[in-house]
């Protein structure tokens, strides 16, 4: 039903019957949203959008979960996991539908901004807007050299040293610990702040060691073993590519 209905509004919609069939067709064909629920065989959608986000070229596809599972305990780990949006069963397909457009509009009209700001000498906005995984991933897509600065609203601040793409250090700026790999692990459960981007030259050793696929996908496996909400005001305690199809509608 709900294919049906996405596809009377434009929409190219295929369709998976459970979560190792999604991920396999997501990895095959890159879709510009993913519509998932919660509770399904071999794979559970908690854990498929885990899988997902350990792709580079899936970590930023923005991600519906639709699911009867509606205690805010839930929700919470849904945006835990990077979800873009999280309705609940039962639900009008007029909602579904306007939160879907609202999802790919928000989605694209941000990543597009992004690179083309990252085109230039620097980049600046809102972590709510742009989280700090798809940063991370369109950094390394450049292949860019800088230092990424985060802060929190009202909370504390951290510099990201990232060269031909990768971290190669991290640090909060009031704090001794975390540092490098656990300090991206923390950044990663911020979900609001400032950034900014700023291209210069870094040296030093690689202090991360690690991919940004491994920090992602480890990120996403702290925050959702942690139970920690993402915070608006960061605390210091530490524990989701649009590819289009060939014709002009979008893949869900």
């Amino acid at each position: 039903m709900v294919a049906t209905v996405l596809e009377k509004r434009g929409y190219s919609v295929e369709t998976a019957v459970d979560g190792e069939d999604a991920l396999a067709r997501a990895l095959a064909r890159p879709p510009d949203l993913l519509i998932t629920d919660v509770m399904m065989p071999k794979m559970d959608g908690w854990a498929l959008v885990r899988q997902l986000r350990a792709h580079t070229e899936l970590a930023m596809l923005p991600v519906i979960f639709l699911t009867a599972l509606s205690s805010e305990d839930d929700r919470i780990r849904g945006f835990r996991l990077g979800a873009d949006d999280y309705v609940t069963k039962p639900f009008r397909f007029e909602e579904l539908d306007l939160r879907v457009t609202k999802t790919l509009r928000r989605t694209q009209q941000a990543m597009q901004e992004t690179r083309e700001q990252l085109g230039g000498s620097g980049l600046r906005g809102d972590l709510s807007q742009v989280g700090l995984s798809s940063l991370l991933v369109l950094i390394e897509m450049e292949r860019k050299t800088g230092l990424l600065q985060l802060r929190a609203p009202g909370g504390p601040s951290a510099q990201v040293l990232v060269r031909e793409g990768k971290v190669v250090h991290a640090r909060l700026d009031d704090a001794e610990e975390p540092v490098d790999a656990d300090c991206v692990y923390y950044l990663l459960t911020w979900g609001a702040g400032e950034f900014e981007f700023i291209a210069c030259l870094v040296e030093g050793v690689d202090r991360v060691n690690v991919s940004t696929t491994h920090l992602l996908m480890e990120g996403a496996r702290l925050i959702d073993e942690s139970g920690a909400p993402p915070a608006a005001a960061p605390v210091a305690t530490i524990p989701p590519l649009n590819a289009r199809p060939d014709d002009d509608s979008d893949t869900i």
